[in-house]
């Protein structure tokens, strides 16, 4: 009986002690979650206190959208093409610095990861500057006698291209430090075996490296994807969706609905088809990857 009103006491000074977070928690996450999937089926701005059920127009009306279709399709040219460059740069990369071969390494893996823990903004307003039609970029091709170019941002050609390399550019580090741990974990005597047999360098990342940090292959693919689908601070301090739409992405034009056309409903409804894009898109790298170990 003691044991019990002991055990009673203690789970509850362990929720008095969670409750302020449990509470943080419902207002700030569950809540939104549940208004916003509500307020998807209906016409509400956020303005007026009339709200009125339409069901699923929200929806359907986005695949009639050209410039959310447009969105959608500049966001998966954004994920594909940078998704596979960011994970074979930083896994490369982890290799090379856990390498014997390199020295300073925590020179290396400071220098790499500083990007990722600037801010977006920043990194954002810097390669701004950089792409300009007086940018440094422009110099120095100008310097190996390639033609001026009137801004990597300003064209629909390149927009989208330039904010993928700086994108690529600064996440890189960040995934090299995360397989730099599941490298480290592999236990050096399975490289110095391979050695006795005779196997080269590039036969042991394939058979030994390779499949030991596909867990870690794994995770990195999917938060990459989450995070590439989400891409909105480079979208919104570079080129704000222009020129001509050419980098608008799906959160961006979430954004602008929602908070500048006041058109919160049809913003929700924008939101929830991407949470169905991520959650597809997931479950299919989770069957793929993870069937493989």
């Amino acid at each position: 009986m003691f044991i019990l009103k002991l055990k009673s006491k203690y789970n509850l000074t362990t929720f008095v002690f969670l409750l302020p977070w449990i509470i943080t928690f419902i207002i700030f996450s569950v809540y939104p979650i549940i208004f916003s999937f509500g307020i998807s089926f209906t016409d509400y701005t956020g303005l007026s206190p009339e709200i009125n059920f339409v069901g699923l127009k929200n929806y359907f009306s986005l695949f009639k959208d050209e410039i959310f279709l447009k969105a959608m399709r500049n966001t998966f040219i954004f994920v594909i093409g940078t998704i596979p460059f960011t994970t074979v740069i930083s896994i490369l990369l982890a290799v090379l610095i856990n390498s014997k071969m390199v020295r300073f390494k925590g020179l290396f893996k400071a220098g790499f990861f500083l990007p990722s823990v600037m801010s977006m903004v920043v990194i954002s307003t810097i390669w701004r500057y950089i792409y300009s039609a007086d940018g440094i970029l422009n110099y120095l091709l100008q310097t190996i006698g390639i033609e001026k170019n009137t801004g990597w941002l300003a064209s629909p050609d390149t927009a989208l291209l330039s904010i993928m390399i700086m994108n690529v550019w600064a996440a890189i580090g960040y995934y090299t430090i995360i397989f730099l741990a599941g490298l480290q974990s592999i236990p050096e005597e399975l490289y110095e075996s391979a050695s006795i047999d005779g196997a080269s360098n590039t036969d042991k990342f394939f058979k030994i490296t390779l499949p030991l940090i596909k867990p870690t292959l794994f995770f990195v693919i999917a938060i990459n994807t989450i995070r590439s689908f989400q891409i909105f601070t480079e979208i919104f301090t570079m080129t704000g969706g222009g020129p001509l739409n050419s980098t608008q992405t799906i959160v961006h034009y979430l954004y602008l609905t929602g908070f500048r056309q006041f058109r919160m409903g049809y913003a929700s409804a924008m939101a929830y088809i991407l949470v169905i894009i991520i959650l597809i898109i997931t479950l299919i790298q989770q069957r793929v990857l993870r069937s493989e170990y």
